[in-house]
């Protein structure tokens, strides 16, 4: 079977990510502290302008995107799916917004080491633009692991979906679609499918 797997909210715990180091940027720049949890967007989850959005981002998006650690057993499991014959596809919607100009146009250099440190393997990696189903279907993926509700709702409607649960995505569910907690869920539910 032919894997699709995003990476941020997937690989990584993004959601904790951003309320942990979004409360530390709001109370250091002596800003509201509020949290929305049900919201996909930092901007959103913190009432935050564009502005301080991008300047969040310039400050701890190369932290992120260098030293952040994988979810728990995510090398394992794409390691035993590889093994078992399963072909692996990072389908990542990641870019260069956010980071500082001494980065400018690193991003992919950046998230390749960051697989290569982390023991992730894969197959193909593909960086999207806009909508993931095009490069989905495009590359013959039969089912795509995703958190962003967007990316869900879109790929769904032609690809299976495992959807990684946060608190962010609570709301969608529908045909296509089945909710997965950890990557232990995740394997299992790939067996289950066979």
């Amino acid at each position: 079977m032919r894997i699709g797997i995003d990476i941020d909210g997937v690989l990584t715990d993004i959601e904790r990510f951003v309320i942990d180091y979004g409360s530390k940027y709001t109370i250091e720049h002596n800003l509201p502290l509020q949290i929305k949890l049900g919201e996909y967007e930092e901007k959103k989850a913190f009432g935050w302008t564009q502005e301080q959005t991008l300047e969040f981002w310039q400050e701890y998006l190369v932290y992120y995107a260098t030293k952040y650690p994988t979810r728990e057993f995510a090398s394992e499991i794409i390691q035993k799916l590889k093994a078992e014959g399963h072909e692996i596809y990072l389908v990542t919607a990641r870019n260069n917004y956010g980071l500082p100009k001494e980065y400018d146009g690193k991003m992919k250099e950046l998230v390749e080491k960051w697989l290569k440190d982390n023991a992730i393997s894969y197959d193909k990696i593909i960086y999207t633009e806009e909508s993931k189903l095009p490069y989905c279907v495009g590359n013959y993926i039969e089912i795509m692991i995703e958190d962003d509700p967007e990316h869900i709702e879109k790929i769904a409607t032609k690809i299976p979906v495992l959807c990684f649960d946060s608190q962010y995505n609570k709301k969608i569910e529908g045909c296509n679609i089945t909710r997965v907690y950890s990557w232990y869920d995740v394997y299992h539910t790939i067996k289950m499918r066979k």
